[in-house]
């Protein structure tokens, strides 16, 4: 009995040991260098996100923030090591819809971790504005246009994705269903590095795709805009229609970056980086840095604020995935 109430104190000692170094004494965290692990390669909005981030941590923390990109397996390399990674708040993960809502159920049957369960959220990041696009090819300007295109002439055009069960992916899975026609998928592992090529060069007719990679091509007129995801029209774009302007509200992703620690991560350590990570956001430096890519600063008032919408999020996938039968070998 002796022996674990003194094994009892030993932990409980230990525990407010940590949480102590974090809230009386900010300064004491971090003291040695943070890796941020991103599950892509260099390139992408959820690596530049992660290199903006890291570099301001770097000044307030004035220690080493590390990015470690571990691409492959559609996200899920990166997400094991995080998730295995000591919770201390040393190894932080950035990750997004697709890895930390949509893999929870299109690889349930190879994941080892359960990303909702063995990850917590810290915070939201960045919204990065998408739009539904069709080929000068396809006589159609607009969704009503197109819709009305394919049931009239019968021609069954090709979609692109960013790979079977992407959110680009799932994003016109839901409106095809919707709208009540079909198309053809044609998945490309590069992502947009494979589908705009594909769409200029007429192999895919329609796709969803984020601004970034799509404007250039969109103001040389070498692609149309139907409709954007956004809630309100962007000044980007101000003659194109939101989804739901165009008759679908609810359909279309504004893909989101979030900020994620290994599940057992101390209280204390956890809302110590929500709140510097919160600060670096805010920042008038950081959103006209990241507006220039397009991407909004949408941040948490808490962890736990954003960990439900994280769950939310994966339960708002999984239906989709299920309910339209969406299988990823």
């Amino acid at each position: 009995m002796r022996k674990w109430l003194l094994g009892a104190f030993a932990s409980a000692l230990m525990s407010s040991v940590v949480n102590a170094a974090v809230s009386d004494g900010r300064a004491q965290f971090p003291l040695r260098p943070v890796r941020l692990i991103v599950p892509y390669a260099p390139g992408g909005a959820t690596d530049l996100t992660a290199r903006q981030l890291a570099t301001k941590l770097n000044e307030v923390w004035g220690q080493g923030v590390v990015v470690d990109n571990r691409a492959g397996a559609s996200g899920n390399i990166a997400l094991d090591t995080a998730a295995r990674a000591a919770p201390d708040g040393y190894t932080l993960f950035v990750g997004n819809v697709s890895t930390n809502a949509i893999n929870e159920t299109t690889f349930a049957h190879m994941l080892t971790i359960r990303p909702s369960r063995d990850l917590t959220g810290v915070t939201n990041l960045i919204e990065l504005p998408h739009v539904f696009l069709a080929s000068t090819a396809v006589p159609a300007s607009s969704l009503r246009e197109l819709v009305e295109y394919v049931k009239r002439s019968g021609t069954r055009l090709n979609y692109g994705s960013a790979g079977v069960g992407s959110y680009p992916h799932l994003d016109v899975v839901r409106f095809l269903r919707a709208a009540g026609i079909e198309m053809t998928h044609v998945p490309y592992k590069g992502g947009a590095g494979q589908m705009v090529p594909a769409m200029l060069g007429n192999e895919v007719q329609f796709f969803v795709i984020n601004f970034a990679s799509s404007l250039p091509h969109i103001r040389a007129a070498r692609m149309k805009p139907l409709a954007t995801t956004w809630p309100t029209r962007r000044p980007e774009l101000p003659d194109v229609p939101t989804m739901a302007e165009s008759g679908y509200p609810g359909i279309g992703t504004n893909a989101w970056n979030g900020l994620f620690a290994p599940a057992k991560i101390p209280p204390a350590v956890l809302n110590h980086i929500h709140a510097t990570v919160v600060k670096v956001m805010e920042s008038s430096e950081m959103k006209e840095s990241l507006a220039k890519q397009y991407m909004s600063v949408v941040v948490n008032r808490s962890p736990t604020d954003f960990q439900r919408f994280v769950e939310e999020e994966v339960r708002k996938w999984a239906k989709v995935v299920i309910d339209n039968n969406i299988k990823v070998e």
